[in-house]
């Protein structure tokens, strides 16, 4: 049998693993996928499960329960040698060990990009996994439990004060989210009120959101403005140290709650390999998502998703030409790739990759959101439960499905669990205190 190898199982590996399952006959190909986690991460949902919307278990996918003729491999790859088609894979513990290939597919996604800003490294918090989300929702929720025991302050202010990075489609929405949580959680503290709450958006150009149009992103700046919050246009952040954020305006303020949102780019896993990649550190493939170099196509190479620069031969192609990373894209290309690596296991010809955008859609808080197709907007409510609608039936496997509309369903009756849990981060740290220890 063929070996096919997936590195990543995020959105366009798992997709690729899932329609393979489907698509090959039995006997025609073995499936193997690598990825240092053992589930896939449905991204739009990471808002809400940072503002308490969505229990953190629902919006991942396991790997083992549903790629269940695929072999999973929870560990990393550090090193492709295509040539020999091997690869090296590090597990967390143990040695590495190799794996040999007949074709290789290149999924791994993308990773959080940052810029050299003093103090970003050590105070901010990404947005691209599940563990993030479950600890930004665990700080706000603490940081309101510490700041109602203080009186108002400078200390109090720095707890009660929220910095979100980037104004594109990720930062706005886990921007708006946060306010609707930190608006629920007031009710909770009496001796708290929404003028002892600071929250602020940073976005280096000139307006935000830019899927949409710019009379509907004025509109999300209107909307959050009236809740609250505030949106900084044409705005970098100088420095972060300490907590101290320093913004090019001149403005300056202390945060103990600092999130990054501002980019992503390729997974330096990429740069293992000897496989070709662009400038911007992106695996090079064609229309048809084979991996290309200056001599035409790499044999029994494929990529797809954020890690791969896929060029947009859509009507409205992304910038410089390539689709840009986001969810729409990775899922519509993992199931093109399994299709296409089925027909060049048959001695069929690929099919080139073109999705038309068919609209953005976005949560910005409980019953806020925005929708745009072309020139047609919707705004509000109507907005808010299109979001909700189109991501739950996106959301994949119907058991996943299931679990998030019954979280929303079980949160409209009784409201949503405003609990954080933030002395998860050290577990043994209750055992530890009260634990008998040998006399010296």
């Amino acid at each position: 049998m063929r070996k096919i190898l997936i590195v990543g199982g995020g959105y366009a590996g798992f997709y690729t693993a899932k329609k393979l399952q489907k698509q090959l006959a039995r006997g025609e190909a073995q499936v193997t996928i690598i990825d240092p986690l053992p589930y896939m991460t449905y991204q739009p949902f990471l808002p809400e499960v940072a503002a308490g919307s969505i229990e953190p278990r629902h919006a991942v996918v396991s790997h083992r329960r549903h790629l269940t003729k695929t072999t999973v491999i929870t560990a990393s790859v550090s090193k492709v040698d295509h040539a020999a088609k091997k690869v090296t894979v590090t597990p967390p513990v143990g040695e590495s060990w190799e794996i040999d290939y007949d074709t290789i597919v290149v999924t791994a996604g993308a990773v959080s990009r940052t810029f050299p800003i003093p103090g970003v490294a050590d105070e901010a918090i990404g947005l691209k996994n599940i563990e993030e989300a479950i600890a930004i929702r665990d700080r706000v929720a603490d940081c309101f439990a510490r700041a109602s025991n203080l009186p108002a302050g400078p200390e109090r202010q720095r707890l009660l004060t929220f910095v979100v990075v980037g104004g594109g489609f990720a930062g706005i929405e886990l921007f708006g989210e946060l306010r609707s949580y930190a608006s629920a959680l007031l009710r909770q503290y009496r001796n708290l009120t929404i003028d002892d709450t600071h929250f602020h958006l940073i976005e280096a150009a000139g307006r935000i959101m830019p899927e949409v149009s710019l009379k509907t992103s004025l509109w999300v700046i209107k909307n959050l403005a009236q809740r609250a919050a505030t949106v900084h246009l044409d705005t970098q952040l100088a420095s972060a140290v300490g907590g101290v954020v320093e913004l090019s305006t001149g403005e300056k303020f202390e945060s103990d709650t600092i999130m990054w949102t501002a980019g992503v780019m390729a997974n330096p896993v990429v740069r293992g390999t000897d496989l070709p990649i662009d400038d911007r550190g992106r695996l090079r493939v064609q229309t048809d998502l084979r991996v290309v170099n200056d001599a035409g196509v790499v044999a029994d190479a494929w990529g797809a998703g954020d890690v791969a620069a896929v060029p947009d031969i859509s009507k409205t192609p992304g910038p410089g030409g390539y689709c840009v990373p986001n969810a729409q894209h990775a899922v519509r290309q993992g199931k093109l790739l399994a299709k296409n690596l089925v027909a060049d296991l048959r001695g069929e010809a690929p099919r080139e990759y073109r999705h038309n955008n068919q609209g953005a859609v976005a949560g910005i808080g409980l019953y806020y959101g925005v929708f745009q197709s072309g020139p047609i907007a919707f705004k509000g409510l109507i907005a808010w439960f299109m979001h909700r609608g189109y991501h739950g039936f996106a959301m994949p496997m119907w058991e996943r499905k299931i679990r998030v509309f019954g979280n929303w369903i079980i949160n409209f009756l009784v409201r949503r669990d405003l609990v954080g849990i933030p002395a998860r981060d050290v577990p043994r740290a209750a055992f530890e205190e009260f634990a008998s220890r040998p006399k010296a």
